[in-house]
Formats: C-alpha cells, structure tokens, sequence
C-alpha cells in the first residue's frame, strides 16, 4: 500500500498561509502588517532565522499565519521542522517559487510527515500542505511514497520482516509496476549456483532467498541494481554482542534503498531497462551454520575461507554481484549496509561510496549535494588488494588486518566485477541515530535521491 502522502495537489478547503521569510525579507514584510502582528513578533522573539516559526494568530485567536524562517540558501529541509511542529490542518505557501525549489519544499514536508506508527494503538494525524505552484508534484508523490516505504521495511522488527516478508514485499512491487519477478529459495539456490547466498542463510528456519526483478522494453540501456537484504544479523557463530545487535532488523536497508530507488524510476517512467537483484537471508545460529574457517566456492568458481562469519554481507552480494556483471549492464549499482569501517571513517549521516569510473564519481557528488542527500567517496585501493589473499582459498572475507575495512570490503567486491565499466558501491547505515527535520529516527533510505537525479541525467530524461 502507498504510504501516506502529507502532501495533496489541490484543494478546495481554505488552508492556512505559512509565509516564508529569510532575515532580510522580515522587516520589508513587517512594514506591510498592522502594528500588533510586529508586537506580536517580538513577544514571540522571532526573527526568521533558518528552521524557526511563529504562529500569528486572528483577533479571536485562532491560528491566522504561519511564519517560518527559511535561510538564504533555501534547501530540501526549509520547511520540514514544520509537520511535527504545526497543529493539523491544511496549509500553503504564501509565494511561488522556482520549480525547482518549489519541488524541494513540498518533498521535505511530505517526508517530514512521515511516521512508523504501525505497532501503536493511537497514530497522530500529521498536518496536510497543498502542493506549492509550480513543484513537480510526481516526482514529490513517487519519491516520497518511496522513501515511506523503504522507512517501512527498514523499520519493521525482524520477527515481521522475515526472508520471506521481504521477498514478498519486493514481488508485490513487481506485479503492481507490471514487472517480471523470479525468486529462487532455499536448496534451489545451489542448483542454480548461487552458494554463498545459501551458505550465509542456511541456518535460519526462514530459507534464504535470492528476488530477480525485471521492467522495461528490451534495447534500452541497462541499468542493474543490487541490494544487501540481510534481514536479522546475529552475526553467525562469530556472534555479535547484545548492544552490536540491537539495531541488525535494519541490515536490510541496502535492499530498501535499491527497492524504494526502484520503484521512483520505473514511475517517473525513466527511458532505461531495469533489473533488481536481492540476495535475500537472516543470518542466524544453528548447528549447521557456516564455519569460521570454512571454505565455500562462489557462483564466479572462485573460493573464499570464510575469516568472519559476521562478514556476510559480502558473501551475499559476491554472488548477485557476479550475475549481473555478466550480463554487462550499462550502469551496475549495489546498495549495502556493509561495513562499520565507513561509519567509523565519515559517521552514520554519510554513506562512502566506490566506483571504477571517475565520471560518474563527479555526477554523482554533484547530484548528492543539489538532492541533501550526502555521500562522499572512499578510494578503491589497489594497495589494500593482497590483504584479501589468504594461503588456503582465493579470498578471504575478512582480512586479518582492522585497517581500511570499508575500502577491503569494496576491493571484495571488486573481484566479481571485471565487465561493467561503470559500477558503483555505496556503503550505507540506512538508519538515523537521532531525529532531524524531515528525517525521524529510525529507518532511512540514504542515497536514493542523489542516485535518482544522477540516472535521470545520464539518460536523458
């Protein structure tokens, strides 16, 4: 189901004015309204500083004007402080704007409006804004409602968000998008040749899985997206600690981002073919869980001893990874919550990123700053390779050196990879520590935005 919008095309009820003003543009405006609103103003202390508001209210006290200060340099989140702050009801923006800015608004808003609320008795009604003149109002539905749901997905406790919860959620998407979906599970994974996924997953009760999803007309450049979906990280029998596992429902969060990335780019009807590819698992403890030590080959034919099995992430995607190259997609991109190397290099708000084409390196950086959505590169060292080399196997997926964990996790991948000429490995939390405007703590689909914009212009729409 669609997640909730905060945000309407039009209406014909009367909705509240919220007047965006900047520091500069406060006292020309004051200038224009009667003496008690400027009293008013300074009784309340407002200033228009960036993320402050002021409800002006009617002589019978009820609520008149909204006023919020939006900075010089207005951005996605210029009015998301908003929905948790104002009284439900319907609201609009006193001026036009750019489209582009226009668009930014209405976006922040409908995300800020956002609300895990499945699990409680009482779900707070959020307040509604028409869309401002002139936003691309799709995109603002498509990409929100996106986000909503990978938010979901994220958030749901793993006793909900099984494998097979997952997968479901995934072919449902295909069958509403008029997609093609195939899933292979459990012991069909190895006579289909795909080991480590079954390698990684066989120890839950709940087989792993691996979704294959297909849009698009043939002849269209392929664009292929991989996403991590380890729902439940126990770490395998190199077991995490109680607090390293509290947060492990969101190890699925790369498969969130590439479904909710997914679906915004077969609605706005990019002209590009499309495949998804989830390699699907929970990552339990059982007695026929792999092994520290053991050694599994991949569906390349190359072997890997396994140093950790809390390393799986990789495992998972090694395999995914190699069946798209081999098809040589135009663009290949893979979504993971991989390593806490990279939240340890950049924190948990930055996703790192990797690629073999410095092109798309630069689109991509410049994307992520236009769309609030950050992301900053991390280098594929060719230096780091040999610490993958282990006497017993091809690879191993843990080097015994704690050094450079993101940028050897990334190399890893890298070996499955030899095709695409562009390929992009994104590194992710998927979960905000803490609440921020628009963004609530919780699940959170990082990068899909900046990766949208970036395809959009690398193929022409």
């Amino acid at each position: 189901m669609p997640h909730a919008l905060t945000v309407i095309e039009h209406s014909k009820n009367v909705a509240i004015p919220i007047v965006a003003l900047t520091k500069k543009t406060l006292g020309p405006w004051l200038k224009k309204q009667p003496s008690t609103v400027a009293k008013w103003l300074q009784a309340s202390q407002f200033d228009a500083a960036p993320a402050s508001h002021c409800l002006v209210p009617n002589k019978d006290g009820s609520l008149c004007t909204v006023l919020c200060g939006i900075g010089d340099t207005p951005d996605l989140w210029s009015l998301a402080h908003l929905p948790t702050k104002l009284p439900p009801g319907l609201y609009r923006l006193d001026s036009t704007f750019p489209k582009e800015t226009a668009t930014q608004f209405a976006l922040g808003w409908a995300l800020a409006g956002y609300a895990f609320d499945k699990y409680k008795k009482n779900a707070q009604k959020s307040p509604q804004l028409i869309a401002p003149a002139g936003c691309d109002f799709d995109y603002v539905r498509s990409m929100a409602q996106a986000i909503g749901w990978a938010r979901d997905l994220i958030n749901t406790p793993a006793n909900d968000m099984t494998p097979q919860t997952l997968a479901q959620e995934a072919v449902a998407f295909a069958q509403s998008h008029k997609g093609k979906a195939h899933v292979i599970k459990g012991e069909d994974l190895l006579a289909a040749n795909y080991p480590m996924i079954h390698a990684v997953g066989k120890a839950s009760s709940v087989p792993p899985r691996l979704v294959d999803i297909r849009f698009g007309k043939k002849g269209a450049k392929l664009v292929t997206l991989v996403g991590k979906g380890v729902t439940f990280d126990s770490g395998g029998l190199d077991i995490k600690s109680a607090s390293g596992m509290k947060m492990m429902k969101k190890d699925m969060g790369g498969a969130a981002c590439v479904l909710a990335l997914a679906r915004v780019i077969v609605e706005m009807r990019l002209p590009v073919a499309l495949r998804v590819l989830l390699p699907i698992v929970e990552n339990a403890v059982a007695g026929n869980a792999m092994r520290p030590l053991d050694i599994v080959k991949t569906r390349k034919g190359i072997t890997v001893e396994i140093g950790n099995t809390d390393a799986e992430g990789r495992l998972i995607l090694c395999d995914a990874l190699f069946e798209a190259d081999e098809e040589t997609p135009d663009l290949l991109i893979d979504c993971a919550t991989l390593t806490g190397a990279a939240r340890v290099a950049l924190g948990t708000e930055i996703p790192a990123f990797f690629t073999n084409d410095d092109a798309l390196a630069d689109r991509l950086a410049a994307h992520s700053k236009k769309s609030s959505d950050p992301l900053w590169r991390l280098p594929l060292w060719a230096g780091y390779r040999g610490m993958l080399d282990t006497p017993n196997a091809d690879l191993s997926n843990d080097p015994d050196s704690s050094y450079g964990g993101a940028i050897t996790a990334a190399l890893y991948l890298q070996e499955f990879v030899s095709r695409t000429a562009s390929w992009l490995h994104i590194d992710m939390m998927a979960w905000n520590l803490s609440a921020k405007p628009g963004r609530p703590q919780g699940g959170e689909a990082m990068a899909v935005r900046a990766l949208y914009a970036m395809i959009k212009e690398r193929y022409g729409k």
